[in-house]
């Protein structure tokens, strides 16, 4: 699962950065290089793929990974004044989703933008621009398929997605992203090449002042505004979430309760990503390895076997399935099968979360 932090400038997305990825890339100051682009990966957090560690001492255990991105959106800086360019849009076309990170603190080391810290404003700003990318994709296609049709050179592909591309355009002329127009899964076939924007899932990310983690004034609108366009919001302080992921993580975990802090940005990140994206988690488990894979809610077992190998899809006879909790009550997966636990599911068995696989196929 890919995501990409991006956000004005000054708003603190390296700094997010570094509290996901226990990294340590340099902090830009207004003004300075931004052109680095910061890659980092972030185990996902599962307390039953440490169990499952635990009781099958294997000897290689791979969890789920979340993959960050931060400085492949770019905003460039021109006498004060922010401009989308192209890079910026080709920054995010390949994410699965989109952290847009915005200001919420005041700081006498860093100035505030023109009209003062509004991260409701930022938001509408930067989800507009989006929205205006799409817009233009859109339209520029529709013109290239107008003319085929004119010159009586239009494919019945093409003219189906013709068709898919007018609804596109309609949507967005009203100012509505395309995550939030149902595609049947034809339609979203025929326009998948081109990755728009809008169609990706967004989280609001406002970072805030270490005063104000039990709730910043500043974000009240934005509140409020998350909830009228239906995307999830986090609240965190990225300097504290930075500063502490350098600690161990008892040490860490006794020193955001100290502060008020449940659990790490990072941990409440990812779960927000999981649950916009619709995705579950599914794993294999044995002496050999344990491992964890991420999978789209409603998954059948052969897109589950797809996802360890397609020649074991290929191949697919019955999984060996197994709920994680029978697993955990019996206390391996021998004993729960001696139990009775465990059942033969075909191609079509939709995968739950948590449930535990083992791929039976022709290939052994």
């Amino acid at each position: 699962m890919k995501v990409g932090l991006l956000g004005l400038p000054e708003s603190g997305k390296t700094t997010l950065f570094n509290a996901l990825t226990r990294s340590d890339a340099a902090v830009n100051t207004f003004g300075g290089r931004r052109d680095e682009i910061h890659l980092g990966s972030v185990p996902v957090p599962d307390e039953r793929f440490d169990f499952a560690v635990r009781v099958c001492v294997p000897k290689s255990r791979v969890p789920a990974m979340l993959e960050v991105t931060d400085g492949g959106a770019k905003v460039d800086v021109s006498q004060s004044r922010e401009k989308f360019g192209a890079d910026f849009f080709a920054g995010v076309r390949n994410m699965d989703a989109l952290v847009l990170v915005l200001r919420a603190f005041e700081s006498e080391s860093v100035l505030a933008p023109d009209g003062g810290i509004d991260p409701r404003r930022d938001a509408e700003r930067v989800l507009a621009e989006l929205l205006l990318a799409d817009l233009v994709v859109a339209e520029g296609r529709l013109e290239k398929l107008e003319k085929a049709r004119v010159l009586k050179r239009i494919t019945p592909a093409e003219s189906a997605e013709r068709l898919v591309m007018d609804r596109v355009k309609a949507h967005l002329d009203e100012l509505k992203p395309i995550r939030t127009l149902e595609l049947s899964v034809e339609e979203d076939r025929a326009v998948r090449s081109f990755a728009f924007v809008t169609a990706k899932e967004v989280i609001l990310a406002a970072n805030v002042g270490e005063n104000d983690l039990q709730g910043s004034p500043l974000c009240a609108s934005l509140r409020e505004y998350a909830a009228e366009i239906g995307v999830p919001i986090i609240e965190f302080c990225a300097k504290l979430e930075m500063e502490c992921a350098q600690m161990e993580p008892d040490e860490e975990r006794e020193f955001l309760g100290a502060m008020g802090v449940s659990e790490p940005a990072r941990d409440r990140l990812i779960r927000a990503a999981y649950a916009a994206l619709g995705y579950i988690s599914f794993f294999t488990v044995g002496e050999d390895e344990v491992r964890a894979w991420t999978v789209r809610d409603g998954s059948t077992a052969v897109m589950a076997a797809e996802k360890i190998h397609t020649e074991i899809a290929r191949t697919f006879i019955r999984a060996e399935t197994m709920a994680f909790e029978d697993f955990r009550g019996a206390g391996s997966w021998d004993a729960a099968k001696a139990a009775g636990k465990m059942r033969l599911e075909g191609k079509e068995y939709l995968v739950k979360d948590g449930d535990i696989l083992h791929i039976r196929n022709s290939k052994g």
